[in-house]
């Protein structure tokens, strides 16, 4: 199906699951913006795109994720521009650092990357999303299943574990995009929020952890619970594009142990099933990422 005039923003564009989503996208007609925090890596992706898809309109923005300067200055250039949003895909983050980093505004990485970011970026993109009517497709993990909003110390100061960290970021996003579609709905702003994830696919979120890495790759070449980038953008990709798919639902793999295999709508998990938790994240959220939901400005 084609999408001309259709414009959407993917931030993790420059590799691995965003690449191939920005790639698919601009096949299909759709514009793509690819808000990138490294430049060269972004002209690459570029080069890539375009070798696909030699029509494709795809175009680089600046965006640090970890910095709330670099989303503000963005969603602001954006405005300025003027024109309506019809799908963003809140796809980039960072995965498991094995020591305790924090983003410029002294938040734990992982929770200030993978959610406060995509949280200010959403919010200052909200008359354009509002106005194009569009959908939000935030990427959550499986990792959010065993999550848990640590409420004592959600900047993992007392205490930091990557790989609980790393899911209380995921069960965030996956709270922020339920949370997100309930608000829309309530208030009008006319835009479908779900969330999606990729299960267990061969990324660069694997690189911090180079034997790790070679054990999944060996294992996605062989099928066995592991799959590679074309596979694993399937879910994203149903989420964000099929009319089927619906606002307040979770998509993913429909193998065993949410792993591997072909798109579905998973039941949700009960980790993400307290609204009043997500309603409490909500404004936490806002306060942290300095930003409020207008849809008009």
């Amino acid at each position: 199906m084609r999408n001309v005039n259709a414009l959407a923003v993917v931030t993790g564009g420059s590799d691995g699951i965003g690449l191939a989503l920005a790639t698919r996208l601009a096949a299909t007609g759709t514009e793509v913006i690819l808000p990138v925090r490294n430049p060269a890596k972004g002209e690459a992706a570029l080069t890539r795109i375009r070798a696909a898809v030699p029509a494709g309109e795809v175009s680089l923005r600046t965006l640090d994720l970890a910095s709330l300067e670099s989303v503000a200055a963005l969603t602001a250039q954006l405005r300025a521009e003027g024109r309506p949003v019809h799908l963003l895909i809140n796809n980039a983050g960072v995965m498991t650092p094995p020591a305790r980093l924090t983003t410029a505004d002294g938040l734990e990485l992982q929770f200030g990357t993978n959610h406060v970011g995509h949280v200010a970026l959403t919010a200052g993109l909200l008359p354009l999303l509002s106005a194009g009517q569009a959908r939000v497709t935030t990427l959550t993990s499986s990792a959010a299943r065993q999550g848990r909003i640590d409420w004592a110390d959600l900047q993992s100061e007392r205490r930091y574990a990557p790989i609980r960290a790393y899911g209380q970021s995921k069960l965030a996003n996956l709270l922020f995009a339920l949370e997100l579609d309930r608000r829309s709905r309530a208030a009008g702003w006319g835009i479908v929020s779900n969330a999606a994830h990729p299960g267990t696919t061969i990324t660069n979120l694997y690189a911090a952890r180079p034997k790790l890495e070679k054990i999944m790759t060996r294992l996605a070449r062989r099928g066995v619970l592991v799959q590679e980038v074309g596979r694993g953008l399937l879910p994203i990709l149903y989420a964000a594009t099929s009319p089927e798919a619906q606002g307040g639902r979770l998509y993913g793999p429909d193998g065993f142990g949410q792993f591997t295999g072909g798109p579905t709508e998973l039941t949700m998990y009960r980790s993400a099933r307290d609204e009043a938790a997500a309603a409490r994240l909500w404004e936490l959220s806002l306060d942290l990422a300095h930003v409020e939901f207008a849809a008009a400005s």
